[in-house]
């Protein structure tokens, strides 16, 4: 990279020059950022119209990405990527390292993702925390959430991605843990904070291998010598990187967190769930192509990973019977699909990110939809006491139906289109694979279907006192738009148009047919979503819901439990944690302390000694003195002798 001045844009990969909105990048960043300074700092002066001022600043940033997104699709193809260099960061000895934001095909995708779902789920957040005595303060969260999100994406260089990988990890514990009077908010908010920091360590240490291999933090750089890096290296980096992507996206085995972040209000469930940071190990992979495709050993450990992570999230989702949580299973499952099409290499990323996309929106519409109906049923977060609701909130019900047909692929809806190209690419490379992730498909369509049944058909369960009913405007609105991106998804693929505006950034290679037709893929995973559906109809619709969980077999009752997942931690992680601390607390002790401490005790016990010869008396001192003139004499006499 050439020497910039602060301010100016430059060309990355591709000649051209870039000025009018391509100007303003770094304000996309700076609105929400400055939302959340006025709100933290401003006080109660801003109760009034805090949450305007949140909202006006996402809604503000979502105009400008959207603005340099047909900037950029007016562009030729080799004329999309261009450079901001803001100022010079980090200057120490041969580390020179700029504040610089990349614009190009993948971090405008995210900007248009992160900003418009955002900006919803402000709206929403309106009438959701509108008796909450925090609102203004939420708000500031939000929108340092959505700033944070926006530099992770946008950065040129890996530490300017940590900065806003660490800071979404700052604002995800502050959002979690906003009703801290909870305890158990409390205990999700650190809890979310330590495991990310597991991940957070594999990152900061993929950073520094990259800069001692390659001399930079540049993107652009690492890629242009991942060539002559040796494949262990790689490995390794890719290995590191993939324990970073893991923590952020909640992927097996540090899933733990995801669950216990239901507590969180629930727009921050959808920001955290949907559209933001459980998207970041995803685009951390993709954005990383050039590491992985030197590194093939990575390439398939992301692919196990991501097996692993869409089973288990799925298990947990046709367990749970609180709405938020079984969403938040169906969250590992997705975002395990999406890390599974990243691990397949180039013939995945597009679809990796189309799923990402479409994920957002029909994942946000379900947690903003579940949200409302917390909102007719009291805060009740428990489904057996729902069923029946379809009637009491129409709008909820229709808008949550578009998000569950898109989930479970149903055809036409937009998570048809992204999840069978990905059933279809795993087949390509490998039956076993491509068979998981059509099982799991199946698996999707009755977990999605035991919830969707649950809530709004089978019989009414609803508790005493309780009288469901349709949220206000400014909270089914975003619903609404949501429900119609949820439809409308599919469209990116027509005529292969994400995997063309993808292609500067991951590269494209021929396009590898599955072992048996395409058409014939897409009718097996489609029966397979069928029969999903008709055994959840079969059990929650035929038959009657009981008010309370039934006991269950073994098998369900590790389901609920999230498949041990937390005492798996603590035996092998907490436990043996707790031991080295103890251990290392009683060495601090009784050893070093002991040193100490006893070597004063020595000296304590010696001057206590001494101090009883000092009695105060002149006689006393007279004859000591007399004494040890004596024996001074009598010392010089026997030497002579």
């Amino acid at each position: 990279m050439t020497v910039m001045e602060a301010g100016e844009l430059v060309p990355v990969l591709a000649p051209g020059s870039a000025d009018g909105v391509l100007s303003l990048l770094w304000l996309v960043i700076a609105l929400p950022l400055a939302g959340a300074a006025v709100l933290l700092l401003g006080g109660r002066a801003t109760d009034r119209w805090g949450h305007l001022l949140g909202t006006a600043t996402a809604v503000g940033s979502f105009v400008l990405s959207l603005l340099m997104f047909l900037t950029l699709l007016g562009r030729e193809e080799d004329d999309r990527q261009v450079v901001q260099h803001l100022y010079d960061w980090i200057q120490v000895g041969g580390l020179d390292i700029g504040m610089d934001l990349l614009l190009d095909p993948l971090s405008v995708l995210f900007l248009l993702l992160i900003t418009g779902v955002g900006s919803l789920i402000h709206v929403y957040s309106i009438g959701y925390m509108e008796h909450d005595p925090r609102r203004r303060r939420f708000f500031a969260y939000l929108n340092l959430f959505v700033a944070a999100m926006l530099m992770l994406v946008l950065s040129e260089n890996c530490l300017g991605l940590f900065l806003g990988w660490e800071g979404v990890g700052l604002a995800s514990y502050l959002l979690i843990g906003f009703w801290q009077h909870k305890p158990s908010a409390a205990a999700a908010a650190k809890k979310a904070f330590v495991i990310n920091r597991v991940g957070d360590m594999g990152m900061a240490t993929a950073i520094f291998l990259a800069f001692v291999t390659f001399g930079s933090t540049s993107f652009t750089v690492i890629s242009a010598g991942a060539g002559a890096a040796t494949e262990t290296t790689m490995t390794v980096l890719g290995l590191l990187l993939l324990v970073g992507a893991a923590g952020k996206s909640a992927q097996f085995p540090l899933q733990a967190w995801l669950l216990d972040a239901m507590e969180g209000p629930t727009p921050v469930s959808a920001l955290i769930h949907a559209a933001t940071m459980v998207t970041a190990g995803v685009y951390l992979i993709t954005r990383s192509n050039f590491v992985f495709e030197y590194a093939p050993s990575a390439q398939t450990a992301v692919v196990v990973v991501a097996v692993i992570s869409i089973f288990w999230g799925a298990v947990i989702g046709c367990a749970k019977d609180d709405i938020k949580k079984a969403l938040a299973g169906s969250t590992m499952s997705q975002i395990g699909y999406m890390m599974l099409a990243a691990g397949l290499g180039v013939a995945g990323y597009a679809f990796a990110i189309f799923h990402l996309i479409t994920h957002g929106f029909f994942k946000a519409n379900m947690f903003l939809g579940a949200g409302s109906v917390m909102h007719g049923m009291d805060d009740d977060v428990d489904m057996r006491h729902y069923g029946a609701l379809r009637a009491a909130m129409p709008i909820t019900f229709a808008t949550f139906a578009m998000g569950f047909l898109a989930i479970i692929g149903f055809p036409g809806f937009s998570g048809f289109w992204s999840k069978d190209k990905i059933v279809e690419a795993a087949l390509a490379d490998s039956w076993l694979v491509g068979l998981a992730a059509m099982a799991a498909a199946g698996v999707t369509g009755f977990y999605m279907t035991r919830l969707f049944l649950m809530t709004f058909f089978s019989n009414k369960r609803w508790q005493e006192g309780v009288h469901p009913h349709e949220s206000p405007k400014v909270m089914t609105f975003p619903l609404i738009a949501l429900a119609a991106l949820s439809v409308l998804g599919g469209v990116l693929l027509i005529g292969d148009w994400i995997v063309e505006w993808l292609s500067p950034v991951v590269g494209e290679e021929a396009h590898h047919e599955p072992p048996i037709p395409v058409l014939a893929v897409t009718a097996l995973t489609t029966l397979t979503v069928a029969v999903g559906v008709a055994i959840a109809f079969a059990m929650y619709q035929r038959r009657e819901v009981p008010a309370e969980a039934p006991t269950g077999s073994f098998a369900t009752r590790a389901a609920r439990n999230e498949l041990y997942g937390n005492e798996i931690n603590e035996v092998l992680v907490v436990g043996p944690g707790r031991g080295l601390v103890r251990t290392s607390l009683g060495i601090d002790r009784h050893g070093a302390d002991g040193a100490v401490m006893g070597g004063a005790a020595v000296v304590r016990g010696l001057g206590g000694w001494l101090r009883r010869a000092q009695t105060g008396y002149v006689r006393s001192y007279a004859l000591s003195l007399l004494g040890g003139v004596i024996i001074v004499v009598l010392a010089m006499l026997a030497v002579n002798l």
